[in-house]
């Protein structure tokens, strides 16, 4: 499992003064950077072999400016050609948000998906991690 720490920024408040729903998609795809380094260390974004085919994100607590943000990230499955990863955000020890993301194996040039390396599919093992809070 990989640790994200972030510092909510002011910006990122709305009128109710906690953190806009969206940004929390915006950290959860910060949180996956560890994920995409497996496969291009020096993050090289157009030598990615992966697309997000799908996001979703339930919304247990309220976020708040001021006050540091922790987002876990793990590998809750992986097929063939795609993977889910799991994130957590927390916020003083309470979980605030979940989520998860499809990201599938993608060849850009042919447009099509491919099966995941067997290296790398051992590299997300490692990570691999049983949602228990459902």
């Amino acid at each position: 499992m990989f640790e994200t720490y972030l510092q909510p920024r002011f910006y990122e408040t709305d009128a109710f003064g906690h953190i806009n729903n969206t940004t929390v998609a915006g950290w959860f795809e910060t949180a996956r950077e560890p994920l995409f380094r497996l496969l291009t260390p020096m993050l090289e974004a157009r030598s990615l072999p992966l697309i997000l085919a799908r996001i979703e994100i339930d919304f247990v607590a309220q976020l708040y400016y001021g006050s540091e943000v922790l987002v876990t990230t793990a590998i809750e499955k992986i097929g063939n050609s795609s993977f889910v990863v799991l994130h957590k955000a927390y916020q003083g020890n309470v979980l605030a948000a979940k989520g998860r993301a499809v990201q599938v194996f993608f060849d850009h040039e042919s447009q099509k998906s491919m099966p995941l390396p067997k290296e790398f599919r051992q590299q997300l093992t490692v990570h691999l991690l049983v949602d228990t809070d459902g």
